[in-house]
């Protein structure tokens, strides 16, 4: 569906002046505007993205150097902080919050000459896996409106296939960006832990929280991550960066490849489970050798995240009482009511239950019981990750056991929806790269993706990997 050539050739071609930024901003917000009715998008800055358009190609005209991202369109999920337009997080806690500062990652995208042309839609406060839970609007898979496009980064996954920039962010705390990635058909990359600053961008889950891209391929998603990766003062955890600009392919004679067992049995749609042979195949006929593989603590993973995450979510969602941000209670009578009332308004359904959740298990008399049990099962799923890698090279499953399922089949059942994450939460609870790529992604089928991972800080073999496999499964 996309309308767009590989972010090198555009770039190449604004700078031989070939075609324009200007243009290039023009044509996003037109399809923009022509798409509409899939709800990808919550707001577009489109003043400030024809200024930035405009002056990108006087400085091409004047002889000055330009990014490597020169006159790039993309879009941003809703909860990165950016000038232009509202920062949202598709919450109605933060309707019509104009950020003061913008995130690390956007700062960096234009600094190398991309352009923001809008902002898209998401889970409220990234809480969900079908971008059901936005405050404003479902977002529609592109492959069939009566489906989800996955989530959280629903809309930015949905905007990349339905065409309407080349590139979008979105953040992946337990698969939200690979499972939207999945579901609509597009690659979807999460970086090692820490290698993309979070600065500026409103945040669910520290410690798994991570920045990536949803791209048309593996070679765009490479150099977009390059582009943004590496160390910032403004958030600890960064690490260095060595992602080169270009995607190589991979001499696969040698590797071995673990096909994560659990990932591959009953409750597994056979649709999934057809596209994961046929990407195993292709592996072995590059030279790659299959290891059936074991994680014990796999079936332990999803219980796992789902009490460390609320946790943390109740404490980054404390700062929104009332009086500060846009939201507040006008009418209340006494500083308890009006934390309430904001409160009450301010937050969604989804919000409310793991801030309730993240509550009980941080509690005096539950703490012992199920958050100190969880971080110690947090770190026997890292120990078995780091085991499972001293036998293979990589990892290999599906993203999801399913297909995009239809707009509100799960909504009033939260334990069904957070089985969509199953395979991909045990990777975020390590910090390890992963990445999805679809294997089907025609107008008549429903796309599926193939999750790779490997071991920590090894992104480079990772998209190189992922490289070489694209090609056979499209």
């Amino acid at each position: 569906m996309t309308n767009w050539d590989s972010i090198s050739t555009i770039v190449s071609d604004v700078q031989s002046k070939k075609t324009s930024a200007l243009e290039n901003v023009e044509k996003a917000l037109k399809l923009i505007d022509e798409k509409q009715d899939f709800n990808a998008i919550i707001s577009i800055p489109r003043d400030l993205a024809l200024k930035r358009a405009k002056d990108i190609d006087d400085r091409i005209k004047s002889g000055e150097k330009v990014g490597r991202l020169a006159g790039v369109p993309f879009i941003a999920k809703d909860n990165f902080l950016t000038f232009g337009s509202e920062t949202t997080a598709a919450s109605n806690m933060l309707k019509g919050f104009k950020a003061p500062y913008q995130s690390t990652a956007i700062n960096r995208l234009e600094s190398e000459g991309a352009i923001c042309v809008a902002k898209a839609n998401l889970d409220a406060f990234a809480h969900g896996s079908s971008t059901e839970n936005s405050d404003y609007m479902v977002t529609k898979n592109p492959h069939d409106k009566e489906r989800v496009p996955g989530g959280s980064s629903g809309g930015s996954a949905a905007a990349v296939v339905l065409g309407m920039a080349p590139f979008a962010l979105g953040t992946d705390t337990g698969g939200s960006i690979r499972l939207p990635a999945s579901f609509c058909g597009a690659v979807g990359y999460k970086p090692t832990y820490g290698l993309i600053s979070r600065s500026g961008v409103v945040a669910m889950a520290s410690s798994t929280d991570v920045i990536g891209p949803l791209t048309n391929s593996v070679e765009d998603a490479q150099l977009v991550v390059a582009c943004m990766s590496g160390l910032d003062e403004l958030d600890a955890t960064t690490t260095e960066s060595e992602i080169p600009e270009k995607a190589v392919k991979i001499d696969l004679k040698g590797k071995k490849v673990g096909l994560i067992k659990e990932f591959a049995g009953d409750g597994v749609q056979r649709e999934v489970k057809d596209e994961l042979k046929r990407a195993i195949d292709e592996l072995v006929k590059n030279g790659a050798e299959i290891v059936d593989i074991t994680l014990p603590s796999q079936s332990l993973a999803l219980a796992c995240y789902y009490v460390l995450v609320p946790a943390e979510i109740s404490s980054n969602l404390s700062r929104y009482d009332g009086q500060r941000f846009e939201h507040t209670a006008k009418d209340a009578k006494s500083l308890q009511e009006s934390y309430l009332q904001a409160r009450t308004e301010g937050f969604g359904k989804e919000a409310k239950r793991r801030i309730m959740i993240g509550t009980y298990v941080l509690s005096s008399g539950y703490y012992d019981a199920y958050y100190k049990q969880a971080q110690l099962i947090r770190t026997k799923i890292i120990k078995e990750y780091e085991e499972v890698f001293n036998e293979v090279d990589f990892m290999i499953s599906p993203v999801a056991p399913m297909t995009a399922f239809k707009i509100g089949e799960n909504a009033n059942d939260p334990l069904q929806m957070y089985l969509a994450d199953a395979m991909t939460v045990g990777v975020s609870l390590a910090g390890l790269p992963a990445i999805s790529i679809p294997s089907r992604a025609s107008s008549k089928d429903l796309p599926v993706g193939i999750q790779l991972i490997t071991k920590f800080k090894n992104d480079v073999e990772l998209l190189s990997l992922a490289h070489t496999l694209e090609g056979a499964l499209s």
